[in-house]
């Protein structure tokens, strides 16, 4: 049998804690109206205890962040699907964010949030729709080189539309999820924009 992995140092897991709090507070009252004391108070710590892990609020931010970040990471696997794979992961992707509502709003509450002078996740944001965009265009390069798609001086636009369906198809979620299905709604207005179908689901 394998050895169980050896349980995570005390302060490791008060920093895990301290993370999941904030994540929850961000996404519910926004980065600016959520208090230090709160998140202290909620994780039975005082502000100084908090600043112990966090040095300042935006350093804990940053941490909510990367937590956030990593969730994705662990769910693309061993690398980036190449081509038309790539566009059928988004789809995966609304579909796994229908079961964590929790990082969709903090997502929504926060990248909304940034778009305000100062805001201290602006760069995150900025720096993501940039990585998003690329990340689209190559796999829409990859799949016209393949000969899935046709050639299309347009790559640019379509990776902002779909950018834009998904954060869009999100916002609507969150107010009403009965409404609205994610993954289909991606789907279809995925295979509109790029006009062939995507593969099927693995």
């Amino acid at each position: 049998m394998p050895k169980a992995a050896p349980p995570r140092p005390v302060g490791a897991r008060r920093r895990d804690e301290i993370l999941r709090i904030a994540m929850e507070t961000f996404a519910t009252r926004g980065y600016h109206n959520a208090s230090l004391a709160e998140i202290a108070e909620r994780s039975g710590l005082t502000q100084a205890g908090v600043l112990h892990h966090f040095r300042t609020k935006a350093g804990l931010l940053t941490g909510v962040l990367e937590l956030r970040d990593k969730s994705d990471i662990d769910a693309l696997g061993d690398g980036r699907p190449r081509g038309l794979g790539l566009l059928r992961h988004l789809v995966d992707t609304a579909r796994r964010n229908a079961e964590r509502e929790g990082i969709v709003r903090l997502y929504t509450v926060l990248s909304a949030e940034s778009v305000t002078e100062g805001h201290p996740a602006q760069e995150y944001f900025r720096s993501r729709y940039q990585g998003l965009r690329t990340m689209v265009i190559t796999a829409l390069e990859e799949a016209a080189e393949a000969g899935e798609l046709p050639a299309t001086r347009d790559l640019p636009e379509l990776a902002n539309a779909i950018i834009a369906v998904m954060d869009g198809l999100q916002v609507q979620w969150l107010l009403d999820p009965a409404a609205v299905d994610m993954a289909r709604a991606t789907d279809r207005v995925i295979t509109a924009l790029i006009g062939v179908p995507l593969p099927p689901e693995e």
